[in-house]
């Protein structure tokens, strides 16, 4: 990649302050660290000023929808309302923007645009948790993923809160530039390096992390020997509870079982290795707990959405 991806962030009276400034903080900052060409970023006011952004502050842009004519990926960091109907000259520029080949990528109820514009008929997407029913509602072509981080169809991508968009962010960079660079970014924002897109986006009930509690501890000594072959009466057993209590308040605690939740350590061991080595895939099934590259390759692919060998192509560290 030779040229910097040109980015354009969309403004609009009501802008979503915190999404916004992620979107500066990822694409707009230099970053004189990195030996790649960084990205380009503008803001383009999606209707004439002076706009208003969430804080009382005032937002002075000196682009209109024209910014987007030549952009590589167009970012809207949120949108002022589920019901606040989009302009229709920014859906035509949207299309037009995809037409061309642009990625469009949305912050939590920014889906609510880009579904408006027709592009994500009969694709996956996600919303905020809390607009998610609204949002299948209203548009039933498409599949809506309500308890996502993001969704990656390709050139369209939506995320979830305002914390989600991050992780959304990072994995565009991850995909741009690799698993080194985007790991970089994460440190300098002090933030986790990767989240599944298929994580869930929250936990009604969450765990309290005291050194008293059981399931706590339990959770802690499960993912340190995720690479082993667990048995429900040995986590239960940890955790001085039977089998049907751990499995009911594990559930209630993480939103998954047991045997998923040590699935996933297991994928993001794999992803480690892939990332960082040239290890085999039978080696890598092995030294991940998985035992067979078929139970790998099935859960990988289940979790992370490619087969393992696609990941190392995109993301091994040269």
């Amino acid at each position: 990649m030779s040229a910097p991806l040109r980015v354009v962030a969309l403004a609009y009276d009501g802008l979503c302050t915190f999404e916004f400034g992620c979107v500066v903080e990822v694409f707009g900052l230099a970053r004189p660290e990195l030996s790649v060409p960084w990205y380009t970023l503008r803001v383009a006011a999606i209707e004439a000023g002076p706009l208003r952004a969430m804080g009382g502050i005032a937002v002075s842009v000196d682009a209109g929808l024209e910014a987007m004519l030549d952009a590589d990926l167009v970012i809207l960091p949120g949108w002022r309302g589920a019901d606040a109907p989009p302009p229709a000259a920014l859906l035509d520029a949207l299309c037009a923007a995809h037409a061309r080949g642009a990625r469009i990528a949305t912050i939590c109820s920014g889906s609510f645009v880009l579904a408006a514009s027709g592009l994500l008929d009969g694709r996956r997407a996600t919303t905020h948790w809390r607009y998610a029913e609204k949002f299948a509602a209203r548009h039933p072509a498409i599949a809506v993923q309500p308890d996502v981080l993001y969704v990656d169809e390709g050139r369209l991508l939506t995320s979830a809160g305002s914390a989600a968009g991050l992780d959304m962010m990072l994995h565009i960079v991850r995909s741009d530039y690799g698993a080194e660079v985007a790991n970089s970014v994460a440190r300098r924002l002090v933030i986790p390096p990767h989240r599944d897109g298929g994580q869930q986006q929250y936990i009604e009930r969450p765990l309290p992390r005291f050194d008293n509690n059981r399931l706590a501890q339990t959770m802690d000594w499960m993912r340190a020997r995720a690479v082993e072959p667990l048995t429900l009466a040995q986590m239960a057993g940890h955790a001085a509870m039977s089998p049907r209590t751990f499995l009911r308040q594990f559930r209630d605690a993480t939103g998954a079982t047991p045997y998923d939740w040590l699935l996933r350590e297991r994928v993001g061991i794999a992803r480690h290795l892939l990332e960082t080595g040239d290890i085999d895939l039978t080696r890598l099934a092995q030294a991940s707990g998985f035992g067979s590259v078929e139970s790998l390759r099935a859960h990988f692919r289940r979790v992370v959405g490619v087969a393992p060998s696609v990941y190392r192509r995109r993301f091994a560290v040269a």
